[in-house]
């Protein structure tokens, strides 16, 4: 996998990941990649600075601050903060909303049609929730009258 910092004709900037940069070349030729503030598909690469690890002398780096991680180490994990670190007003706004749905929504997983309709129908105690539920189930669940709607993130993987 590679990461590409992409810029639109209306300079808005952006990160995303292919499998190599072939495959990025055939969906840009393709016009399917598109910018996710504007939807502009006139998408090119960016300048941007490439992530190449310095090899460190792994004893000198230990005997002077064993707690200092290695220049690849610090490289890496300032890569993924800057990926994950929202960098615009669209970005900031919906990591809001994922912020305001988990502190006051209860994950259901895969049950979220199941429960959905339980709590429509009086069956389990109302609540918000949030979770997982297929297009049909969705389709389901707005035909018989349950007030859904699709949420612009994916829950977060639970770990233990």
């Amino acid at each position: 996998m590679i990461c590409f910092t992409l810029c639109c004709a209306k300079d808005h900037r952006f990160d995303s990941w292919f499998a190599s940069s072939g495959a990025y070349e055939t969906l840009a030729a393709s016009g399917k990649i598109a910018c996710p503030n504007c939807g502009d598909v006139q998408v090119s690469k960016a300048l941007m600075t490439p992530a190449i690890g310095v090899k460190a002398n792994k004893a000198q780096t230990e005997s002077d601050n064993p707690a200092q991680s290695s220049p690849i180490t610090a490289n890496a994990a300032l890569q993924r903060q800057r990926l994950s670190a929202p960098q615009t007003d669209v970005e900031r706004a919906l990591a809001e909303m994922r912020r305001h749905v988990e502190e006051n929504s209860d994950y259901v997983g895969l049950n979220f049609a199941a429960e959905a309709r339980k709590i429509h129908e009086g069956e389990a105690p109302a609540r918000a929730i949030y979770g997982e539920a297929s297009t049909d189930e969705a389709r389901a669940l707005i035909s018989d009258g349950v007030p859904v709607a699709p949420l612009p993130f994916m829950p977060r993987a639970k770990v233990n």
